[in-house]
């Protein structure tokens, strides 16, 4: 016969198996959905599994992965940003308006302007103790209140002239990918250096996971949490500034919805929304894996723009449900 205690034991085995599983899933699940996705695309469509696909998928995804980057570090610590499409688009415009003065002024206005909004976010929320996302949501709305103003409310289109360094950075290429892409990867390998090398990445980290915590550990959670909005909106301002300098111009309407995708790929990616669990690798990979699937449904090409939108966001909500209950399980598992 088995005894209690052999069947006890049996038990908290099979739960210990069951967390460590739930656990992969939750912080690798992306990037086996990204491999499988590929596989299946480039069996199924000849014109997905090219070259010139392959960086065309690289470029789009570029713009996402920074403002992503900056959103994973927010989330990680437990707040949101709503206002990196609004800033994302303010940026581009900003750059294409002060390359009249120098390709430095180009590059330097969306920064400080960029993130001085990241900055307000932050003071508001460390230090003023206001929901981030009622602080964010309103500079948001500022942010695309300035960019319409600039703009004569979507009126003047500046242009960017293609001959200048700036705008060479946005249409540039080395080893066959554009410079966007290179600059981007950079920024990740830093971010995974920050994240999981330092003390700032590591307070992020203890910050999301229990901001009292933290604050007894002795912890400068206000300034770490006003830097993390920061860096989000100086991470926005650039992506915006190299995207207007892809397309040579600064458009007010890009950057819509820009938010939602950054928060769904930082998801994705295995990043908790309750926060202190994320990783920066897993970012990337939810914003190759939204990139895919939009290229994917352009392969189609049956599918009208709006189709698409909803076979987007069926297949998202599939997999952040999938990785929401995994990891619930991990996290019971780590309370036992």
């Amino acid at each position: 016969m088995t005894s209690a205690t052999e069947t006890s034991a049996e038990t908290r085995t099979t739960e210990t198996r069951t967390e460590r599983l739930a656990g992969l899933v939750q912080r690798r699940g992306s990037i086996v959905v990204l491999a499988l996705v590929v596989l299946v695309s480039s069996v199924s469509f000849d014109s997905f599994a090219t070259l010139d696909n392959a960086r065309n998928i690289a470029i789009q995804s570029s713009f996402l992965a920074v403002v992503a980057l900056g959103m994973t570090f927010v989330i990680i610590s437990g707040g949101i940003d709503l206002s990196v499409g609004s800033v994302y688009a303010l940026g581009g415009v900003l750059a294409a308006y002060g390359i009249q003065w120098g390709s430095l002024v180009g590059l330097a206005l969306p920064l400080v302007v960029c993130g001085a909004i990241g900055l307000l976010n932050g003071v508001l929320v460390a230090y003023g103790r206001l929901a981030p996302f009622i602080v964010t949501l309103a500079t948001l709305l500022g942010a695309r209140g300035l960019l319409l103003a600039i703009t004569d409310e979507g009126a003047t289109t500046r242009l960017m002239p293609r001959e200048d360094w700036l705008t060479h950075l946005g249409q540039g290429t080395f080893l066959g990918l554009g410079l966007p892409v290179w600059i981007t990867l950079g920024l990740f390998a830093v971010g995974v250096v920050v994240l999981g090398r330092t003390r700032f990445g590591h307070a992020t980290l203890a910050i999301g996971g229990s901001r009292e915590a933290a604050t007894l550990m002795g912890l400068p959670v206000a300034r770490d949490t006003m830097l993390l909005y920061l860096g989000s909106g100086l991470l926005a301002g650039l992506a915006g500034t190299l995207a207007a300098a892809y397309s040579a111009s600064g458009v007010t309407i890009v950057g819509e919805g820009l938010e939602l995708d950054a928060i769904a790929a930082v998801v994705i990616g295995g990043t908790l929304l309750t926060g202190g669990v994320g990783t920066v690798g897993g970012t990337l990979a939810g914003v190759l894996l939204l990139r895919v699937i939009q290229n994917v449904i352009n392969q189609v090409g049956t599918l009208s723009t709006h189709y698409q939108s909803v076979v987007s966001g069926a297949f998202l909500a599939v997999v952040v449900a999938v990785q929401a209950y995994l990891s619930r399980a991990h996290l019971r598992g780590r309370r036992r």
